[in-house]
């Protein structure tokens, strides 16, 4: 009888540890000039094997957009102030889901492609990043809505400017700059600000 009540305890162990395991932190995206209308969320959900990252835009300019992760947590400076794409063990350029952490950065996430009405989504899986571990932790760092596309050249994809920014932080907590304690609810297109 003990070793079947030490056996439930360990299995509850291990059940309540992969619930915990499930994080799930938001990025609120804003364009990075003044009055830009463009706006956004990135959601991602670690799991035992990675985090699942979804984007969804509005107001954004039709056409494929680099979108990456940067090394800092600042969208100040017009997004400049997140510094470079989040590169932990220092490789070249790349596209993370299919290459790897050891032939892309760990914040390489290739193109989100934007519809004419100025909507886009994106959807990707990689595998080992975390919202909660030591290595490849994205939580705190910025997301970067780039205004090119990303051609997967050197050094950083040419994707151009930085339309909009946001910052990865547990749903739970409130983020910094917004105050907003849950995902964001999207605007339609016809509740977008006007030019």
């Amino acid at each position: 009888m003990k070793k079947f009540i030490g056996l439930v305890a360990v299995f509850s162990f291990f059940a309540f540890a992969q619930v915990a395991l499930a994080a799930k932190a938001s990025a609120l995206i804003k364009g990075t000039a003044e009055n830009s209308p463009i706006a956004g969320e990135a959601v991602l959900t670690e799991t035992a094997e990675g985090v699942e990252i979804e984007v969804n835009v509005v107001n954004t300019p039709p056409g494929k957009h680099g979108f990456h992760i940067h090394e800092n947590g600042s969208c100040d400076d017009m997004g400049k102030a997140a510094g470079g794409h989040y590169n932990p063990d220092g490789v070249a350029h790349g596209l993370v889901a299919k290459d790897g952490f050891a032939h892309a950065h760990a914040g390489d996430f290739g193109n989100i492609e934007v519809a004419e009405d100025g909507t886009g989504t994106l959807k990707v899986f990689i595998p080992n990043l975390t919202l909660s571990g030591e290595k490849y932790n994205v939580l705190g760092k910025a997301v970067i809505l780039h205004e090119k596309e990303d051609d997967f050249g050197q050094p950083t994809g040419n994707a151009g400017g930085r339309i909009g920014c946001g910052i990865v932080a547990i749903v739970n907590e409130a983020p910094q700059e917004t105050g907003v304690s849950a995902p964001m609810e999207m605007p339609s297109v016809d509740q977008a600000p006007s030019k």
